[in-house]
């Protein structure tokens, strides 16, 4: 590629840590979430209601939409998107929470406890 064809493309990365302080609330607008979408299948929407009850991390990825966060920037189209939502032990006097460290030898250090959700925009599936 050249350097025009690769400078079309930017990588934006974020990394936010959550506090739940309603789960009830939370798992709420994530069932009002999944019940609004008529595109989802019944036995999908059985599965994706019993998770959103059981895990705060699944009712948080069907609330994270990270074609929101950029839908209204003016001169872009998302090219793809992924995310993940896990449930995480979380100290923020910890030094691995430090906001200007590296996190590629965080997946080495994951605790085997966390639980982790995926969801992913391509190109054309926005």
């Amino acid at each position: 590629m050249s350097d025009s064809e690769t400078s079309r493309y930017v990588r934006v990365q974020v990394e936010l840590v959550l506090e739940v302080d309603d789960p009830q609330r939370l798992s709420a607008a994530a069932l009002d979430r999944i019940g609004a979408d008529e595109s989802m299948p019944d036995d999908e929407r059985a599965h994706a209601r019993s998770a959103v009850r059981e895990d705060e991390a699944e009712a948080l990825a069907y609330l994270v939409e990270p074609f929101d966060l950029v839908k209204e920037v003016p001169g872009i189209e998302l090219a793809q998107a992924s995310w993940t939502s896990e449930v995480i032990d979380y100290d923020p006097d910890a030094v691995e929470w430090g906001l200007d460290e590296d996190d590629e030898d965080d997946e080495d250090d994951e605790d085997d406890s966390e639980v982790g959700v995926e969801g992913e925009v391509g190109a054309g599936r926005v």
